[in-house]
């Protein structure tokens, strides 16, 4: 039998109270008081709250002060004001701030009972829609329970409801994007869009364009009119990922547009009002970025209102029986060839050895790898030896080839080769920051990808 919704009549006048709660039992709802603000505020903390009814003259706390504070605790708690002294005036600005609707004391019954069944029945759809917008993106839970990983999750909880920017940091495959996900999820802008920019792979002439949008005729190739990743967030979230490899003019647009909430389409003269919040991440050092004058110390505070740092794997190989058991359980729901995989307690504790340099990200490869490649259903130590090539095995690998190869052009190519592949799986694959890591261009790790017939 499903649970009755739980409703918190907050009201300092009893016989208000009291009709309302006869009223609401009467059609089987379970019912809460509170006779001020601050005991509502506490209840709201304590219990299951479904729905609040809330009065907007009371002694100390009054409702729209309260109302302020629920929705800064609970963003998706319905609240219905009610008031005896209502004007159109007190209304708007109980809805503007959050309430469900507003109704003058004493309540039409029925008018009270609609009103009741359409804020549990919005709120029942928008935790619906959450659902199903998690899934879809992949803004799924972060799984850990190491300290680093519990501390983020509560300053999730904490800054998820508000507007204030968010400046994530951390090394490549650390999960930076997930929690920027994970922010927009728990925010008031779940239901709006989640619009995604990795600065990195625009090249820095089309950055502009694809940021602020661009007029027909702006420039060669423009033939048409195109809307921006900040108008297509617009009362969303715009994630701005590696915003350290940003250019220095497109800095200088972003800083305008955060400080007057409106932007100018590239080879155009209007100003477009926006509403967006900014999450950005970076794995660069920022400080030393803003010494060496390659990134702006104005836009770093602007963006930076919230720093979280995400640790890399091997500062909490605790989580890692965590994420390999739910990235072996993804694969298993996903193709039913890997549902019985499991892991020995030996794997994981051979896994927790391994240096993790492509950290969440590298983890992830390699459960799917272990998955494919193991003969067992249980994943063993030795599997794990076999297949994950860490640290030591490369070193391995290097000395056996010297004492495999008489030739020094067929150690160097399969040195090479060992070199390339091992620096594709840390940047998970992406040609662009393999390139920059290993200072070549991407020109020529597709010649070698090539030459060597690798494959990923």
């Amino acid at each position: 039998m499903s649970k009755q919704p739980q409703i918190l009549i907050t009201d300092d006048e009893k016989s208000i109270r009291n009709i309302l709660r006869d009223i609401l039992e009467y059609e089987s709802y379970e019912v809460e008081e509170a006779e001020n603000g601050a005991e509502a505020i506490e209840i709201i903390s304590d219990k299951e709250i479904d729905l609040v009814i809330l009065d907007i003259k009371m002694k100390g706390m009054d409702g729209i002060e309260t109302l302020e504070k629920i929705k800064e605790s609970k963003p998706d708690l319905p609240v219905i004001m009610i008031s005896g002294h209502g004007t159109i005036k007190i209304a708007v600005d109980a809805t503007k701030k959050g309430a469900f609707d507003f109704l003058e004391k004493p309540p039409d019954l029925n008018r009270l009972l609609v009103t009741v069944r359409n804020a549990l029945k919005s709120s029942e759809l928008e935790r619906e829609n959450k659902q199903i917008r998690s899934k879809l993106h992949g803004a799924s839970e972060i799984i850990g329970e190491s300290a680093p990983i519990q501390k983020i999750k509560d300053t999730i909880t904490k800054i998820a409801a508000t507007n204030s920017r968010v400046l994530i940091t951390g090394e490549n495959g650390t999960g930076k994007e997930l929690v920027a996900r994970s922010i927009h999820s728990q925010s008031r802008r779940a239901s709006k869009p989640f619009v995604d920019v990795n600065c990195a792979a625009i090249p820095t002439e089309l950055l502009e364009s694809e940021l602020f949008g661009h007029e027909k005729g702006a420039f060669t190739g423009a033939v048409k009119q195109r809307i921006g990743k900040f108008e297509q967030a617009d009362g969303g979230t715009l994630f701005l990922d590696e915003i350290g490899d940003m250019s220095p003019d497109a800095q200088a647009k972003v800083l305008r547009a955060l400080q007057e909430n409106k932007i100018t389409r590239v080879g155009g003269s209007e100003n477009i009002e926006v509403d967006v919040r900014v999450i950005s991440a970076t794995n660069k050092d920022l400080q030393k970025a803003i010494s060496d004058g390659e990134f702006r110390e104005d836009l770093f505070h602007r963006l930076s209102v919230i720093p979280i740092h995400i640790p890399p794997l091997r500062e909490r190989k605790e989580d890692i029986s965590l994420l390999a058991r739910q990235f072996l359980s993804e694969l298993g729901e996903k193709d039913i060839v890997f549902a019985n995989k499991s892991f020995s307690d030996e794997a994981i504790s051979a896994l927790k050895e391994h240096s993790w340099s492509g950290n969440i990200r590298e983890l992830q490869n390699v459960v799917e790898r272990l998955a494919i490649l193991s003969h067992e259903d249980e994943i063993t130590a030795d599997d794990v030896r076999r297949l994950v090539v860490g640290n030591q095995s490369s070193k391995k690998a290097v000395s056996e080839l010297i004492n495999d190869l008489e030739s020094f052009q067929a150690f160097k190519e399969e040195a090479e080769k060992l070199f390339l592949v091992k620096k594709l799986e840390k940047y998970n694959w992406n040609i662009s920051a393999t390139a920059e890591a290993i200072e070549i261009r991407r020109s020529h790790i597709y010649n070698k990808l090539k030459k060597y017939d690798i494959e990923r």
